[in-house]
């Protein structure tokens, strides 16, 4: 039997983020433009939270907000679910599917390294049945 890789062989190294002090607008932009859900926030370099396409369609969808002048501070989750690199895949979708998290953040030595969501999870499960069963 192999044995359970780690969350960084599937993960997405070096992604997108923004910073704390930005408008919902950027990060609606952000989203669109690179075709992704989750951003991590980050105020001067550390990370304080984590904003998803979900959070800015309820926030966006108060009627007096303006997401041109209403900052990413106000909508985003903190102190998201985050992992070592070396994190065991397994529990990683354990832990997401028990708790319904979109995204898990990758940090090591208090630095995000990466983000793995579901669709990086369907990935791994893509892979790892590939190459560890046969097919009927």
């Amino acid at each position: 039997m192999k044995s359970v890789p780690t969350v960084d062989k599937y993960m997405t190294s070096h992604p997108h983020t923004i910073g704390v002090d930005q408008p919902l607008s950027l990060a609606h932009k952000m989203m669109t433009e690179f075709r992704i859900r989750h951003l991590p926030v980050l105020d001067g370099g550390k990370l304080v939270g984590v904003i998803s396409d979900r959070d800015l369609k309820m926030v966006e969808s108060f009627i007096d907000v303006n997401s041109d002048t209403t900052l990413v501070s106000e909508a985003l989750t903190e102190d998201p679910y985050s992992v070592s690199p070396k994190a065991p895949l397994n529990e990683v979708c354990a832990e997401m599917a028990t708790h319904r998290y979109g995204s898990v953040l990758i940090v090591d030595n208090h630095k995000l390294v990466g983000i793995f969501t579901w669709v990086d999870a369907l990935k791994a499960l893509q892979h790892l049945m590939d190459s560890r069963l046969k097919p009927i």
